[in-house]
């Protein structure tokens, strides 16, 4: 059963950068999809970034693109999520996700089998 633990979430202004880290766990395929998706109060899970870990190819939002960057560290299973120039609408609990196999586009939550708990993120003057 593969594990999901996300880190780093917290209040910043517009403007301010934060970094989310998920550290991933007892993984038993070769390749996952592994991702970030974000619920804000009163509206769906949004997929935010992803990326497939066999080759590094990413994918984005274009809400995030040119703000975010989804990166991995292998060594350790560990996935990252830098975000820059953060705006009040992306406030949300963030969840780190992921599948075994290659990324869908587009996505829905339904393509992930293992989530985290979520870490909030609040952007806000």
């Amino acid at each position: 059963q593969v594990q999901l633990e996300e880190r780093g979430g917290g209040s910043v202004q517009p403007g301010g950068s934060l970094r989310l880290s998920c550290a991933a766990s007892d993984f038993t395929a070769r390749n996952y999809c592994m991702g970030w998706f974000r619920q804000a109060p009163g509206k769906e899970r949004e997929a935010v970034a992803r990326i497939y870990t066999g080759t590094d190819k990413t994918y984005y939002a274009d809400s995030v693109k040119g703000r975010f960057t989804i990166s991995q560290y292998q060594a350790n299973n560990t996935l990252y999520l830098q975000m820059n120039n953060l705006k009040p609408e992306d406030t949300a609990m963030y969840y780190c996700v992921a599948d075994g196999g290659y990324c869908y586009t587009p996505t829905v939550p339904s393509d992930f089998t293992y989530w985290g708990q979520g870490t909030q993120v609040t952007v806000a003057s």
